[in-house]
């Protein structure tokens, strides 16, 4: 069936769902309230450097300040050295800057580097997630349909896609012929076959881009935005909407509009393979993508042999454990075991894509007795990641079956975009149990008695199941308190009141 991508509005929400040969792949969600940061340019504030961390916190105008490594300052944004002055060395490079620096990994301490109460050009890296702000770098990149324009970094990049050496060359000394002296691109794979008029076009753009910046940046006072990234559908179709995509289905004429003019700019023997969908039912129902998308939040995933992965996501990391459930295979147990978990590692891959999971995640094979099945695991999984454009890095398979892994985060992850912690247990999943809270207010009665001895009857008020076990299964409990403290106990069931809550009085 190809590659296609369906594009869903729904009031202000817009999702963006990528199709490979039927099966859901990746799906992004715009809901206007959350939308990515990614890409943005700011002049900001520098508020506070921590010496200790080699970073600093940045105020660039959102909720929280934004976090800044020092091996992501560029030199040309470094605080001058005390003995000279800004406005008289505007192109002093770093060693100029701070001659009596030492280098840590590589990089001059972040001290050295900037000052509190500096103002700063950055670009967000990595969104805000949970309570954390966002990443920022004074790399600026500017991506275009063809390259990625890097005005601060002398660097030339080619995609490792563009096999052909040939081709390379070519694309090399193009490139190398008309970028301004200093600057760096990269040279992306929709680069390959194209006429050199639509490069040296994306390249003007960029370069114009750049321009509007810095003197954008002149007119603003920090914490100011500069520049802003493009919106989610037109940016996934900047990026994604290559020869290898079939059709892009929206259902939205709006979207269809800007997305059609987009294409018809920058990409115009595309434009045709963009449809407008009319059908009477909704566009994911009728492309079977609402289905997968209700899948996604499930901790339990089903292989076809019968296996199943268990997804458990935690702030830490991300824990995926593989299961051979009711696959018993047809030969020896080692050869069943090692054909459930290559089925697994190509499973794996396909929901960390989907679920867009990011950070350090550890994968729990199932135990394999051989290093050879071992290996074959492992280059699965490697082989199986390569169609996967976040960065990954993968550590070899240990003799317990356990990979190490991470994988580049840049926002929040489907589960949390579409879903909220439960209220009633704050999201941890559980609750103390009911037997739990009885006896919890078993021993507070004990405590009450002995602040209130002169106090006749012990009142309880509680959940109603609490309140049903305590004069239920539990009460010969509590009739032998009461026959220990000498009092009378009165329980009370609340239905406002949460499974854990209790109140113990007395009168």
């Amino acid at each position: 069936m190809g590659t296609e991508i369906i594009v869903n509005k729904t009031g202000r929400e817009t999702r963006f769902a990528l199709m490979e040969d039927g099966r859901l792949a990746e799906i992004h969600i715009d809901r206007g309230s959350s939308e990515s940061y990614v890409g943005n340019v700011y002049l900001g504030r520098v508020v506070r450097v921590l010496p200790g961390m080699q970073a600093a916190f940045v105020e660039i105008g959102l909720e929280r300040a934004a976090f800044l490594y020092a091996g992501d300052i560029y030199p040309e944004f470094a605080e001058k050295d005390e003995d000279l002055e800004i406005e008289d060395n505007p192109d002093a490079t770093i060693a100029e800057s701070v001659p009596r620096s030492r280098p840590r990994n590589g990089h001059p301490p972040i001290q050295d580097l900037i000052k509190e109460g500096q103002e700063i050009l950055v670009q967000i890296a990595k969104d805000p997630i949970s309570t954390k702000g966002a990443r920022v770098t004074t790399h600026i990149t500017l991506p275009g349909r063809y390259m990625v324009y890097m005005p601060t970094v002398n660097h030339l990049g080619i995609s490792r896609r563009i096999g052909r050496d040939r081709e390379r060359r070519k694309l090399r000394d193009f490139v190398k012929k008309h970028r301004p002296k200093g600057a760096g691109f990269i040279v992306r794979t929709v680069c390959a076959g194209k006429p050199t008029s639509a490069l040296k076009q994306d390249m003007d753009y960029l370069i114009d881009l750049w321009e509007q910046i810095k003197a954008t940046q002149t007119e603003k006072k920090a914490p100011a935005c500069i520049h802003r990234e493009h919106n989610l559908v037109v940016r996934l179709v900047r990026d994604g909407f290559t020869d290898e995509v079939e059709r892009m289905v929206i259902d939205d004429k709006k979207v269809f509009d800007e997305v059609s003019g987009f294409v018809g700019r920058l990409m115009p023997d595309l434009k045709e393979r963009v449809q407008l969908y009319r059908g009477p039912d909704p566009i994911y129902d009728t492309f079977g993508v609402e289905v997968e998308i209700n899948k996604c939040t499930a901790q339990k995933v089903w292989l076809k042999s019968g296996g199943y992965l268990i997804i458990d996501q935690a702030e830490a990391l991300t824990a995926i454990d593989v299961n051979s459930g009711k696959f018993v295979g047809s030969k020896s147990l080692e050869d069943t075991t090692t054909q459930c978990n290559l089925e697994a590692a190509e499973e794996i891959v396909h929901q960390l894509r989907l679920r867009n999971i990011g950070g350090l995640i550890v994968l729990d094979f199932i135990d394999m007795e051989k290093a050879s099945n071992r290996d074959r695991v492992n280059k699965a999984l490697e082989k199986a990641l390569k169609s996967d454009r976040a960065r990954t890095n993968v550590l070899k398979i240990s003799e317990l079956g356990l990979v190490e892994m991470t994988r580049k985060r840049v926002q929040e992850d489907l589960v949390r975009s579409i879903s909220e912690p439960c209220d009633y247990c704050s999201g941890t999943g559980h609750t103390r149990s009911r037997h739990t809270v009885v006896y919890d207010i078993l021993r507070e009665i004990k405590r009450e008695t002995a602040r209130a001895k002169n106090k006749e009857t012990v009142y309880v008020n509680a959940n109603p199941l609490v309140a049903d076990l305590m004069y239920g299964e539990e009460l010969h409990s509590v009739e032998a308190l009461e026959d220990d403290i000498k009092k009378g106990i009165v329980v009370r069931a609340l239905g406002h009141y949460h499974l854990e809550r209790y109140e113990v009085y007395s009168r």
